[in-house]
């Protein structure tokens, strides 16, 4: 489940990079194979490069975040997992 819906939130941002891309006259295809392997930093990376600025950094302090949140959570984890015989 988790799985598939990363990748539908993957597909959505490279169709709408896509879309836009051309409005901007940014490549499409680059943007489209950004936005799929990168996700929402892909996102935040176009919309800072075609002057939505306020948006894009936005988008990329919260992606950074979430990432620190995830690293934070599993080195609690395998901390107590480590610590809890003694």
């Amino acid at each position: 489940m988790e799985i598939s819906l990363g990748l539908l939130i993957s597909v959505a941002i490279t169709i709408y990079l896509v879309i836009d891309a051309p409005k901007h006259n940014k490549s499409p295809v680059l943007w489209g194979i950004l936005g799929f392997f990168l996700g929402f930093l892909g996102l935040g990376i176009y919309l800072v490069v075609t002057g939505r600025k306020v948006l894009g950094w936005i988008i990329i302090a919260l992606f950074i975040a979430f990432i620190i949140i995830i690293l934070l959570f599993f080195a609690f984890i395998i901390t107590a997992l480590f610590n809890f015989g003694y």
